[in-house]
């Protein structure tokens, strides 16, 4: 902390200096709220489950390896995202996903190749039934570093992907056979399919369900309680945070996302008679998302239960508000502009991508020059913060401009995020809050 405000002081100090004498344009924003479909945060329900009824920038799609992998070595990657990816309540949305061997009530998704090589089952009752197999055979540690790595290579460049989830291991992918855990992978398993990940997916975020094995190591790992928030602590010593604390990993929200799924069926309960439990637990684990099951697949006119979820959408993962700027009025050409920004993140978490950050000169004719700026957004974690922001004009022809700024979703190539400050929000998805003038 002592480094933090050391730092804001030399930076506000420099940025007084460097604008001493200068004909600085100065202002102050009010604060409003951001839409509630936020990229990167809010709901992610499930894209098959009937009408969303609520705003949602996310949605969260299960695959078994069987169904991708139905053959050694071909896989089914075009085929799921044309017939998943592509359904209505998926349009515009980024994605979130898991990949499954054993699903309770749901066909194997243990591909039938590497039964062959000789991977043993077990028939389990409980759950409503299913298979699990030898996670720690020979062969099955093979192949799942061998499919975890054409995952990699098919989505780890892929811009709409959002977070990766662990998946393959357990019940629904969610990382245990309970209640028999003697079932479940060791650790040798469990760090075969960690580092695999990792390799593959040296540019996405991925999550666990649990701090189980291996994944009780990494520090940048994200976590995903899929019974938030009944047992996201519930005072057991099993409870979701509480094993994150136990493993070390409960500060890995500050580089990873926490998420998970609303108890399933039991979104009413949880927004209503026990919503300040839900609360507490959103903000004491910095939640960034919840689904596949969400209070979004609940249609109702209730106003405290939609009141409520719109103070989850707010708080959860980040929530940037910029409270002052400053710049010079006048920039020459090929010098460099620079924007000195005051503002919060209010939310509980980070933004964990590092999303071009630009700003918009908007001319008299409507025509818009953009230049991009050196702001790493991650560093905006929960709390005020102090930024100079340094962009580049060399290309930027003389003349006055209106200023903007934004956020760049590299999937869709277009400013995204929005901060929650009043500012004139422009056709294209600029929000414009200054003039300036380039000679």
């Amino acid at each position: 902390m002592k480094a933090i405000c050391t730092f804001s002081f030399v930076l506000l100090l420099f940025v007084t200096t460097t604008l001493q004498g200068q004909d600085v344009v100065k202002g102050n924003l009010l604060p409003r709220n951001a839409p509630y479909d936020q990229p990167l945060k809010g709901w992610a329900p499930y894209t098959n489950a009937g009408t969303i009824h609520q705003p949602y920038s996310m949605v969260f799609l299960y695959k078994s390896w069987k169904e991708l992998e139905p053959v050694e070595g071909e896989y089914k990657f075009e085929q799921w995202e044309q017939a998943d990816w592509t359904h209505p309540n998926a349009k515009g949305k980024h994605v979130i996903f898991r990949i499954y061997m054993d699903y309770p009530t749901k066909e194997s998704g243990i591909p039938n190749w590497l039964l062959a090589k000789g991977v043993e089952t077990r028939k389990y009752d409980q759950h409503g039934g299913g298979i699990t197999p030898n996670y720690n055979h020979p062969e099955m540690r093979k192949a799942l570093a061998k499919f975890i790595s054409a995952l990699g290579a098919r989505y780890n460049s892929n811009p709409r992907v959002a977070f990766i989830q662990l998946g393959l291991l357990g019940h629904w992918g969610e990382w245990h056979t309970y209640p028999q855990p003697e079932l479940f992978a060791d650790n040798t398993t469990t760090k075969i399919v960690v580092d695999a990940y990792r390799k593959a997916f040296p540019n996405k975020m991925l999550m666990a369900r649990y701090p189980r094995g291996y994944a009780s190591v990494p520090k940048w790992l994200g976590f995903h309680d899929d019974m938030f928030p009944a047992d996201t602590q519930n005072g057991t010593d099993w409870a979701f945070l509480t094993k994150l604390k136990v493993s070390g990993q409960d500060k890995n929200w500050a580089v990873a996302p926490i998420g998970g799924e609303m108890e399933p069926f039991q979104a009413e309960k949880w927004m209503l008679q026990e919503y300040g439990v839900t609360l507490k637990n959103l903000l004491d684990g910095h939640f960034s998302w919840i689904g596949p099951y969400c209070p979004a697949l609940i249609e109702t006119q209730d106003k405290e239960f939609l009141g409520n979820s719109a103070e989850l959408l707010r708080r959860m993962g980040y929530d940037f508000r910029i409270l002052t700027y400053q710049h010079k009025r006048v920039v020459s050409q090929g010098e460099p502009l620079q924007l000195f920004l005051i503002g919060a993140n209010h939310g509980v978490a980070p933004f964990y991508y590092p999303w071009s950050v630009e700003l918009a000169l908007i001319d008299a004719s409507g025509k818009i020059v953009t230049t991009k700026t050196d702001l790493d957004i991650r560093r905006w974690r929960p709390g005020e913060f102090r930024t100079l922001l340094t962009a580049p004009t060399a290309n930027i022809p003389a003349g006055k401009y209106r200023l903007g700024i934004g956020v760049i979703d590299p999937w869709s190539k277009k400013p995204r995020l929005q901060f929650s400050s009043k500012m004139d929000l422009h056709e294209a998805g600029w929000q414009v809050f200054s003039e300036i003038t380039i000679q």
